[in-house]
């Protein structure tokens, strides 16, 4: 087995990318896009592909969501006794959705290549102060490719003068040969209620069975975790899916495309700028990090 990186510009879709690849192992990762992992191959097995026609703008697909997840109530926060006004991106509900790095262009910091594994450090450095989130601050990808695996370990940084708050998400999207007879399996016993415009109302009680099959069912949910691990079984794969943050969050969603499936994995909910469920406090110069790591099993 013998790995690669090559970064490539696709000069009429206007895309900067990197492909870290093998022999049966293959993950394309868009600079340009928030460093979001667009494709990704596992035992010749596609486990993430491109969701054209959807686009990206509106479905996210697998962005790292920061400085919050989902979403914040009409785009208004208060931290330390003031009230912020975030630029509303999700207009037909008047919401901010998804935080400010998705659509941003990092930078390759470092490679490694080796026998077994392939490695890519990534980052982005925001330098301005934005009206409604006045803070400074670097976000680094650590994209690691093994034969069965992908690791993604997210850090970020405080490199302003006062504190922030935040929480962390990613949105992959993956897909099934057959998502209507393909299943999640997690421990959970709490469950997120939304309104209307998909903003946090409450949390209740959850009677989750050992399965969540998926059949026909549309998805647009919240659940607490109790554990690190969320199984996705199709009839091609299994994926194991673990976080090394100890209170997480699973967001699970279902686009208009067929026989793909949103698992997002999180630190945080909807509108957790003012419920506070999920939220953490960045001091300055402080780090905090989370790591998800996607394993392949029993291929089929």
């Amino acid at each position: 087995m013998s790995f690669q990186i090559q970064q490539i510009f696709d000069v009429e879709k206007k895309l900067n990318y990197v492909v870290l690849q093998s022999d049966s192992i293959f993950a394309k990762i868009v600079l340009n896009q928030g460093a979001s992992l667009q494709e990704l191959t596992l035992g010749s097995i596609p486990i993430i592909q491109d969701l054209y026609p959807l686009k990206y703008e509106d479905t996210y697909a697998s962005s790292i969501l920061f400085p919050f997840v989902n979403r914040i109530k009409n785009g208004k926060y208060f931290f330390d006794d003031f009230e912020y006004q975030i630029e509303i991106n999700e207009r037909e509900r008047n919401n901010a959705l998804h935080g400010f790095v998705y659509n941003k262009e990092f930078q390759i910091i470092s490679q490694l290549l080796e026998k077994e594994k392939a490695s890519i450090v990534l980052e982005y450095n925001e330098t301005k102060l934005s009206k409604g989130f006045p803070f400074t601050y670097k976000i680094q990808l650590e994209y690691t490719l093994q034969n069965a695996s992908l690791e993604l370990k997210v850090t970020a940084l405080n490199t302003s003068t006062k504190s922030f708050p935040f929480t962390l998400g990613w949105h992959p999207y993956f897909t099934s040969s057959d998502l209507f007879n393909s299943s999640l399996k997690f421990d959970s016993d709490k469950k997120v209620s939304f309104d209307e415009n998909l903003i946090t109302q409450t949390t209740e009680k959850y009677n989750f069975e050992s399965e969540l099959k998926i059949e026909n069912k549309k998805f647009d949910d919240c659940f607490y975790l109790n554990g690190d691990l969320v199984e996705f079984e199709t009839p091609k794969y299994r994926l194991e899916i673990t976080t090394s943050e100890k209170n997480s969050f699973l967001q699970v969603y279902t686009p208009p495309k067929e026989n793909i499936i949103a698992i997002e994995p999180t630190t945080g909910i909807s509108n957790s700028f003012n419920n506070k469920i999920g939220l953490k406090i960045l001091e300055p110069n402080e780090e905090s990090e989370v790591t998800w790591k996607l394993v392949i099993t029993n291929l089929r």
